[in-house]
């Protein structure tokens, strides 16, 4: 099936009433039918027929071999950590979410992961901090927020020879748009808060591994099931019926993001934009091939830091708040908000100053956007 059929669809089977809506099961602890049996439901956090219905979706939809949904995309990152051991090394993308820098560098660093922060954009860059004891390349592809597109198929490769294992966090296009599991990525991750959900109400994370990693998702699976991170069964319900307009709202967003970026490339105060579905972007060529669309994600610089903060100040249609990808436009500060934490090193790298927004572009009209931005940078 094609994305639109199986975000409307997933894998649902209907049970004998008929119903179209998937039916949420509260319940935490089923039923045996005898010693020894079971009919696949035993404990909640082990496995709920409504989370399981949605697991099969994203994996669906992922093109993976099986899914796990949890209740954040950071409980998801936390599973990809604890496959590792200590002394193990793990390559990042040096543009990353301040909440993975801060869980590698605060907690798995005490148990002896050690990291290194490289642009993952440049394949030299990557093979020469390769180290025989690194187990994991770990990329956003776009980057947050300075999007920074790297080459999956290639890193999949270098990885791979390495004898590492690569990890795609793909919450900036969804699978919609994007998917690294058919590019040789061996894990893909999301925060589901974000476009998975698309409404700024449900807090979830979602973990698929490809197909034939049957040791891996083993492994996986116990640590799933050890940890409990688990999503609820209603939480689940209500990103089953996110998915369903996953793809009208993307290719919504992309049209509109494509537009504003092209739009605040012709204002005074606005200095540099960063988008990939811009010809002047140096990852347009690799976006092309990777992906099927560029993302509703627009980060941009202005002429100072004091603009930058009176425009948070200003807006009257779009919000000034965290998060992304939902159907309300939100305007981000990064440099206080998601990336707080991010060393000041790694900022410097990759261009993360005081003068940057990023913008998650929504489901409004185009044109009452622009208008927005436009009295808030030039008032």
């Amino acid at each position: 099936m094609k994305d639109f059929s199986i975000e409307v669809h997933g894998a649902h089977a209907y049970d004998a009433t008929g119903a179209i809506s998937e039916p949420i099961y509260l319940s935490a602890t089923f039923r045996h039918p005898g010693f020894r049996q079971s009919t696949g439901y035993d404990y909640g956090r082990v496995a709920n027929p409504t989370r399981g219905e949605l697991e099969s979706a994203m994996t669906m939809l992922e093109r993976g071999g099986c899914t796990w949904a949890m209740s954040s995309g950071m409980a998801a990152i936390n599973i990809v950590f604890m496959l590792l051991s200590a002394g193990d090394h793990v390559i990042f993308s040096n543009d990353l979410y301040g909440g993975t820098v801060r869980l590698a560098n605060e907690v798995y660093a005490r148990y002896g992961i050690e990291a290194t922060y490289v642009d993952t954009s440049d394949l030299a860059a990557v093979r020469a901090a390769l180290r025989p004891s690194t187990k994991l390349i770990y990329i956003e592809t776009p980057s947050n927020p300075m999007m920074i597109i790297s080459d999956i198929r290639a890193l999949a490769d270098l990885a791979h020879d390495a004898g590492a294992l690569l990890a795609v966090d793909n919450t900036f296009l969804s699978p919609h748009f994007q998917k690294p599991l058919t590019l040789g990525a061996d894990l893909v991750l999301h925060s589901g808060t974000k476009y998975l959900c698309g409404h700024n109400d449900v807090i979830a994370g979602f973990l698929t591994v490809a197909e034939n990693h049957d040791a891996l998702a083993e492994r996986i699976q116990r640590l799933v099931v050890s940890s409990g991170p688990n999503l609820s069964s209603m939480d689940a319900w209500l990103m089953l019926r996110s998915l369903k307009t996953l793809g009208v709202r993307v290719e919504r967003q992309a049209a509109t993001a494509k537009r504003i970026a092209e739009w605040l490339g012709t204002q005074r105060h606005v200095t540099q934009v960063y988008y990939p579905g811009l010809l002047s972007h140096p990852g347009y060529e690799l976006q092309c091939q990777q992906a099927t669309g560029f993302g509703g994600m627009v980060s941009f610089k202005v002429e100072s830091a004091e603009l930058a903060q009176e425009i948070l100040g200003r807006l009257k249609l779009i919000a000034f708040a965290e998060s992304l990808g939902g159907v309300e436009s939100l305007l981000t500060y990064p440099k206080v908000q998601t990336h707080a934490e991010m060393p000041e090193e790694l900022m410097r790298a990759t261009g993360l100053d005081d003068k940057l927004l990023r913008l998650s572009v929504g489901l409004e009209d185009a044109e009452d956007l622009m208008e927005d931005l436009d009295q808030a940078l030039n008032a």
